[in-house]
């Protein structure tokens, strides 16, 4: 298991600190039940196969708390606070690397880099994975060079195979904040756990304090 569990363990001992070994074990045994439809994704060859153990994760959760007849806006807080955790930079190394795609668009390095992941995102290595497509337009990435389509949503298809569906929705929100962090506001019309036919990812570069002067 990845080093994300540690997140879920830290906010969800600060909601419940008196139940917290008995949910645990509970969403510990979720996930178990759920890894076998994953495991795929591990040695997939298209790499956004790989956040589906997480995502796993949230379901196991998911199911754990509705169990335990939580509501829908409570689950949703606490993702939120698990996400913002798992995601906050440790160090300023860690900045540094979140924000470089952003610095280093345009440049050759990173036409370089979209040319070979646009094909392995295209990849339909698993019928249950996601594909996707690298978009490279200026006018349509607002200059920016990048951004890109998700045509098949892995994370769709795992929570409505455990129908838990509407959850899925809650994961789109932590798009927001990784952009953020990356120094770039998401521009988006649409997701495929809402009903669009496509997760449209734009991106705008944030105008910092010291750009403005």
């Amino acid at each position: 298991m990845g080093n994300y569990k540690k997140y879920f363990d830290q906010i969800i001992r600060n909601h419940y600190p008196d139940r917290f070994d008995q949910l645990n074990a509970r969403i510990n045994n979720h996930f178990k039940s759920i890894a076998p439809d994953i495991l795929f994704a591990a040695t997939s060859k298209n790499p956004i196969d790989r956040r589906l153990e997480i995502c796993s994760y949230f379901i196991a959760v998911f199911k754990t708390l509705d169990e335990q007849g939580e509501t829908y806006e409570t689950m949703q807080n606490i993702s939120r606070e698990v996400a913002a955790e798992y995601v906050r930079p440790k160090n300023k190394f860690q900045t540094f690397l979140k924000r470089l795609p952003a610095k280093l668009s345009n440049t050759w390095l990173t036409n370089i880099i979209i040319n070979v992941l646009n094909k392995k995102f295209r990849l339909r290595d698993n019928p249950e994975g996601f594909v996707a497509n690298i978009i490279t337009d200026k006018q349509e990435t607002f200059g920016i060079g990048y951004g890109f389509d998700i045509l098949e949503c892995g994370i769709c298809k795992l929570y409505k195979k455990h129908h838990y569906e509407k959850f899925a929705s809650i994961l789109c929100e932590f798009d927001e904040m990784t952009s953020a962090l990356a120094g770039l506001k998401l521009v988006r019309t649409g997701t495929i756990a809402n009903g669009a036919k496509k997760c449209d990812f734009r991106f705008k570069k944030v105008e910092t304090s010291s750009q403005l002067k």
